[in-house]
């Protein structure tokens, strides 16, 4: 059984008190891309830039995302050859949400306050949508008694991750050159900016969805914030739709059971066969668990506890 992965001492914090405030690099940078889709992208619109944009923002999400930045980085849920964890965290940066310590802050903490039996609705998701939106793409919230966050050696010293931190919002120079020199501008347009603010307003919807009341088998003793199952969405999500499986299972690699689709965990399992990848983590025994309880009713509803 792999050991969960904790970088958060909230011994003497409070998740419920404090301010959600302006974030202005945070909000100025989606908003930025989210001005020049909008604004340029009708005017260089074709159906090779859209193909682009899609290809590169599943491909990034796929392989950068779900499989680098979350199950590896985040839930260590296995170990990568250097080579392989190197371009898997850049193509995480290259999503265009954050640094990779920076993903780490954001995850942990937030992970933190949903475990807990109450938390601020910055981290529950329980306000309306518009409101869920504005907070967690222009803002951030700040504790009056704020946790610890920390980083593991192995992270706080890799130098590629402090060299992508420094650099997160740089890095997209790159793929855009690339973009420009095949297709010129449109490709830049809609392959940099609107690919962002797809897959930073798409990973929020997911989020926020999975969050609320929705279908769910399982839920975690205490926890003020039980996610829920987005069923049908596991190609287009990546598996990362099964949200209620993960929170009971943080340590398994495979986030689908059951003959749910998890492209993820594909990945996951190519790479193994060839190699560059192991120590893979699966579920802990699906059928005799006494640190979770199970949904009579298969619904996942907000504020649900199973203490």
């Amino acid at each position: 059984m792999r050991p969960e992965v904790f970088r958060v001492d909230g011994d003497d914090a409070n998740a419920d008190l404090g301010r959600v405030r302006w974030a202005p690099a945070k909000s100025l940078w989606f908003n930025f891309h989210l001005a020049v889709a909008l604004l340029l992208g009708p005017s260089f619109f074709s159906l090779s830039a859209l193909a682009v944009c899609l290809g590169l923002t599943y491909l990034t999400l796929l392989l950068g995302h779900s499989v680098g930045m979350h199950r590896m980085l985040i839930h260590r849920t296995f170990e990568a050859h250097p080579w392989i964890d190197r371009i898997l965290i850049y193509l995480g940066v290259v999503v265009g949400m954050a640094g990779p310590y920076g993903i780490l802050r954001v995850h942990d903490i937030r992970d933190w306050a949903q475990r807990l039996p109450t938390c601020h609705d910055f981290f529950s998701h329980r306000r309306s949508l518009l409101r869920d939106a504005f907070w967690n793409l222009n803002c951030r919230f700040d504790f009056q008694d704020p946790p610890k966050f920390f980083l593991e050696p192995a992270s706080a010293d890799n130098r590629w991750y402090q060299f992508l931190e420094r650099t997160w919002m740089l890095q997209q120079l790159f793929p855009a050159l690339v973009l420009y020199i095949l297709g010129g501008w449109p490709w830049v347009v809609w392959g940099v900016s609107a690919r962002i603010v797809l897959s930073v307003a798409g990973h929020w919807t997911v989020t926020y969805i999975t969050h609320n009341p929705g279908p769910g088998k399982w839920m975690v003793p205490e926890a003020g914030v039980q996610a829920s199952n987005l069923p049908g969405w596991g190609l287009l999500t990546m598996g990362e739709c099964w949200h209620n499986n993960h929170h009971a299972f943080p340590e398994s690699a495979r986030i689908g059971f059951e003959g749910q689709l998890d492209p993820g965990w594909w990945v996951i399992r190519a790479l193994q066969k060839c190699g560059l990848v192991w120590d893979v983590g699966l579920p802990r025994d699906l059928h005799s668990r006494d640190d979770l309880a199970i949904s009579d009713s298969g619904e996942i509803r907000s504020g649900d506890s199973a203490a």
